[in-house]
């Protein structure tokens, strides 16, 4: 038998595991000589980097420029819509405030100075009466004071509590209840016939003329100021709506000239759609905006202008009786220098503001437009020549010392320069209500040509984008 070898057993000893072979690695980069840093990776690109990228790539394909074209189109006629609604809400809101915020505010603050003056013109007529004061004098009296608070609680109702009015609303509120107590102290005193009382009537009307009048003419300016700035707001032609109209129109002839020169088709209904509606709104806001611009013109050059010349005529009346009441009252206890002469002060006042109501009185005949508005101011006019005659005759009386025949001739009952006086009020009162009426009907057509303008901006707007879009879309479906 043929005898094979064993082979030897492997010495002893630890057992090495197989490890997998690894791929050989590439060698890092070289470093740069020096102790140079490594250049920063290059920076990343912005979203809008390769969103220009994927325009321009689009631009370059006849379906592509249609896409951006349609969204342009799109997006012109929605803002030219968005502004306009925004521009003429802004116009709306000014024009209403106009007629039912600003201007009845500005007639409430000429109606407090107007019931605070005539409150202390009856004061001082009842105080010339003495114990004789009538049971209408005292009601005058009682329905200004009424008249003034009610109109100062809805001016601070009205007011911002910021507002300038504020300050001046709370100042009139303050200083009434102490006019009030003055003039009742002086009727006390009056009645028992104490010379006392005709210093407490001064004092009143000191404290009337002197911080509630000017407060009140303060009160007076800032709403006139606040009717002007509603005024200025719904005015202004709306500019910047206009020229989208006429970007976005352009555009639209354009599109539809490019696509007719490319398809020889004369029409395209969805870009026609949206040229019509485009048409409308342009037509609407131009022809809408400016028959409300002359409605407000016309509102303030016959309404607002000849409101406040007549309010001015006929505080300046109520300041003039005042002062002749006064007159009397003083009995030349107040005295005033002009220049080198000497001359009674409620009397050299009353000339004053005899002659500024002839101003304003010329002036409002002047504005008077029609019949209706001109004869009650005509009227005024001859009842303050013949209150300057009868007042002169009532100084003459006085200056030779009838001061009986002089009281008889300003607060009597026939004659007297108190009819004149109320005859003056009464005609003004007739004419400020013809022009407020005049005011509303040309507010109110101003306001009323806005009216749905914005809403119905809007739905054009987007009934015009809609047009454009699906009429691009048209032309589209035919690449597919």
């Amino acid at each position: 038998m043929t005898h094979t070898p064993k082979s030897s057993p492997p010495p002893p000893g630890p057992v090495l595991p197989v490890l997998p072979a690894v791929p050989a690695q590439a060698a890092p980069p070289a470093r740069p000589p020096g102790n140079a840093p490594a250049p920063p990776p290059g920076p990343r690109r912005t979203a809008f980097a390769e969103g220009l990228d994927q325009l321009r790539t689009a631009a370059t394909t006849e379906p592509g420029r249609l896409r951006i074209i349609g969204a342009l189109l799109a997006l012109l006629v929605i803002a030219f819509g968005a502004v306009t609604a925004w521009q003429m809400t802004d116009r709306a809101t000014a024009a209403d405030d106009v007629l039912t915020r600003s201007q009845p505010l500005s007639s409430d603050a000429a109606d407090i100075y107007r019931s605070l003056a005539d409150a202390n013109t009856a004061a001082s007529s009842g105080f010339l009466a003495g114990g004789q004061e009538s049971a209408a004098t005292r009601d005058r009296y009682e329905r200004d004071i009424r008249t003034a608070a009610e109109k100062l609680v809805n001016a601070a109702a009205n007011a911002d509590p910021d507002s300038p009015s504020t300050a001046t609303i709370a100042k009139l509120n303050r200083l009434l209840p102490e006019y009030k107590g003055l003039v009742e102290r002086a009727r006390t005193y009056n009645r028992q016939g104490f010379p006392v009382g005709g210093a407490y009537l001064r004092y009143a009307n000191e404290k009337m003329q002197e911080q509630m009048l000017p407060a009140a003419e303060d009160l007076y300016k800032k709403e006139n100021q606040r009717l002007n700035a509603d005024y200025a707001a719904a005015t202004p032609y709306p500019w910047a709506a206009i020229a989208l109209g006429v970007a976005a129109l352009a555009a639209l002839a354009w599109a539809q000239r490019r696509n007719y020169e490319r398809t020889n088709r004369v029409l395209n209904h969805g870009l026609v759609a949206a040229t019509a509606t485009a048409t409308v709104v342009l037509l609407w806001l131009v022809v809408g905006h400016t028959v409300a611009r002359a409605g407000l013109n016309d509102s303030f050059d016959h309404g607002v202008r000849s409101l406040n010349v007549l309010h001015d005529a006929r505080i300046a009346s109520l300041k003039a009786r005042g002062n002749e009441n006064l007159t009397l009252v003083a009995r030349g206890a107040e005295t005033k220098k002009v220049g080198e002469e000497t001359h009674d002060a409620y009397d050299y006042d009353f000339g004053t503001d005899i002659e500024d109501l002839a101003g304003y009185l010329a002036a409002a005949e002047k504005l008077a437009d029609d019949d209706s508005g001109e004869r009650p101011v005509t009227a005024a006019v001859g009842n303050m020549q013949e209150w300057k005659k009868r007042h002169a005759a009532a100084r003459a009386q006085d200056e030779n010392g009838n001061y009986q025949e002089a009281l008889d001739r300003v607060i009597g009952t026939k004659d007297a320069t108190g009819e004149c006086f109320d005859s003056v009020d009464e005609n003004l009162r007739t004419a400020l209500a013809h022009e407020e009426t005049e005011f509303k009907r040309a507010a109110g057509d101003g306001r009323d040509a806005l009216t749905g303008m914005p809403a119905g901006v809007a739905v054009l707007a987007v009934l015009g984008a809609a047009g454009a879009v699906l009429g691009i879309g048209r032309r589209l479906s035919e690449y597919r």
